[in-house]
């Protein structure tokens, strides 16, 4: 107790209201109402607009009894649908639950089931994947069909259609923010370091946090015309979809990323943010001339996953585009580190400048603290560069914790911090710079793939006695599997028969690109020695 406590300095309704991205969308509509929302192909919507079927949304999911604690899982490409789920789920103090699209129907499945779904929202282009996703999650869900115009269509497999459940919808909905900030607002899958997911829980808080952060560490300005390359279900678009909203901007979607799509994005709609993996970078510097298309705005892009090769940002920002690098996991809502410019690079040559934005980074501005520990001693390592240890997180932005695994979200909480996994050195000026994953997982287009999970579709083969995955560079990728393969003593089997074999288990970009057929190194244990066979992939560029 002290003399600032007192009864006349309570928190009140007057003084005190919960962090939520609930709150942007109803000041939006207020003072924005007839600014531009939405571009989708042929559709075009006001914030009036959009924030009427959100409402809509939110009071009829309420009329079929979903409410507080409530999952709502989607599966959708980017389309104004999911933007709406994102802005109208939390209203319901529901868990919006988005997925990735490239997934197999039983992973899709075990995430229904773990989520605990109640309801399911699906791109009817993803009909079958669907309908296979809910015969394997044993669960009695409402489907609701979302019949894209823009979309390659498919047969309608729910009770009824979005648009349908819109009109049951009322105008009055009210926006309602949680009972308590941290409550749960999200539920997003992560593969870990294991083949079977692990839930991710994201509370309003958090979630408004980073929208918020995106501003600042961006220095965005208000009414940005957003290009969502970057998907939706990615850790909630990096919290981008409130972060749009908050300062009224454009949504701008493209179902799937083409050089074509983001060069007519770019001309037709004035583009000037934009968020994705390298490949997207990729696609815009590799465009065909027949693919592009001039553009007279200054652009700025976001990137993460793998770090972007420095001959790649010299060549976006020879074309007037901006490249940010920024890293993180779906753990902190994904990107809380960012390669911040100074003043001072100015100075130094193009290639100096993109060698140093081609490094993490430091802590966004919001997040309370990213440093690089030793995972033994728990302290931080020397700034010199060279010291390695463990990449580590403390603040708003980390997740609430694993859904339903409370011994795994002790383990990454351990002394006060998320403890990310991956390797790195930190440099004099206090920027981190990845050096290894110790989780193994590579990234393949800005998606997680576990190399457990490849490994164990490798070792169902009969002939497979050993295998081993790592991750092997790729131009258009950034990074892809690659196996390296010990066969049962007799038996012979071609590279193209054990793809094949691990595509009848696996998601399609999760299967090698490359299996290369000879003895594993081993320690004396047995374990295999994955670093040699890094080594290895070099010699097999």
């Amino acid at each position: 107790m002290n003399i600032y406590t007192g009864p006349e300095l309570s928190k009140t309704a007057a003084n005190f209201a919960p962090l939520t991205p609930v709150s942007v969308l109803k000041r939006t509509e207020r003072v924005y109402p007839d600014l531009p929302a939405q571009i989708h192909g042929g559709i075009r919507r006001t914030w009036a607009e959009v924030a009427a079927r959100c409402k809509r949304l939110a009071s009829a999911l309420d009329g079929r009894g979903v409410g507080q604690g409530d999952t709502v899982a989607l599966i959708a490409p980017n389309i104004p649908e999911a933007l709406e789920c994102a802005l109208a789920i939390p209203m319901l103090g529901a868990v919006l639950n988005a997925n990735n699209v490239r997934l197999d129907a039983a992973t899709l499945g075990y995430v229904l089931a773990h989520g605990e779904a109640k309801v399911l929202l699906v791109d009817t282009e993803f009909s079958a994947l669907a309908r296979d996703a809910v015969e394997c999650s044993g669960r009695e869900l409402l489907i609701v069909d979302i019949e894209d115009p823009e979309g390659p269509g498919g047969p309608c497999i729910g009770e009824l259609t979005y648009e349908a459940l819109l009109l049951e919808g009322s105008l009055e909905f009210p926006y309602m923010p949680p009972d308590d900030e941290w409550d749960a607002l999200a539920l997003n899958y992560t593969s870990g370091t294991t083949g079977q997911p692990k839930g991710v829980v994201y509370s309003h808080r958090g979630a408004w946090t980073n929208a918020v952060n995106n501003v600042v560490t961006w220095e965005m300005p208000h009414h940005p015309i957003y290009l969502w390359t970057l998907p939706l279900f990615h850790c909630n678009g990096w919290c981008f979809p409130w972060t749009v909203t908050l300062l009224a901007g454009t949504h701008v979607f493209l179902r799937s990323p083409s050089a074509a799509g983001i060069y007519d994005a770019f001309a037709r709609h004035g583009v000037t943010h934009l968020c994705g993996a390298p490949i997207i970078m990729s696609m815009i510097t590799n465009a065909a001339e027949r693919e592009r298309q001039a553009f007279k705005q200054s652009v700025r892009m976001m990137t993460a996953a793998a770090p972007p090769p420095p001959q790649t940002i010299l060549a976006m920002e020879s074309m007037g585009i901006s490249v940010t690098h920024v890293y993180g996991l779906t753990e902190v809502y994904g990107p809380a580190v960012v390669c911040a410019e100074r003043a001072t690079w100015a100075s130094m040559s193009e290639e100096e400048q993109a060698r140093l934005k081609a490094r993490q980074g430091v802590a966004y501005e919001l997040q309370e603290d990213v440093l690089v520990l030793d995972p033994d001693t728990r302290q931080p390592v020397p700034w010199d560069g060279a010291a390695q240890g463990e990449v580590a997180f403390r603040g708003n932005i980390v997740m609430k914790g694993y859904f339903k695994q409370p011994e795994a979200t002790a383990e990454a909480f351990a002394d006060g911090w998320f403890w990310s996994g991956d390797l790195a050195v930190q440099h004099p000026d206090g920027y981190i710079e990845i050096r290894d994953r110790s989780k193994d997982i590579i990234i393949s287009g800005g998606e997680n793939i576990s190399s457990i999970e490849v490994e164990n579709a490798l070792y169902s083969h009969p002939a497979v006695a050993c295998a081993a995955v790592v991750a092997m560079p790729d131009d258009k990728w950034g990074e892809v599997p690659c196996a390296f393969v010990e066969l049962t003593e007799g038996i012979e089997l071609t590279e193209e028969a054990l793809i094949e074999h691990t595509r009848g288990q696996l998601a399609g970009f999760k299967s090698p690109k490359r299996i290369v057929f000879e003895g594993l190194p081993k320690t004396s244990t047995g374990k295999i020695r994955k670093m040699v066979l890094r080594q290895r992939v070099e010699s097999l560029q």
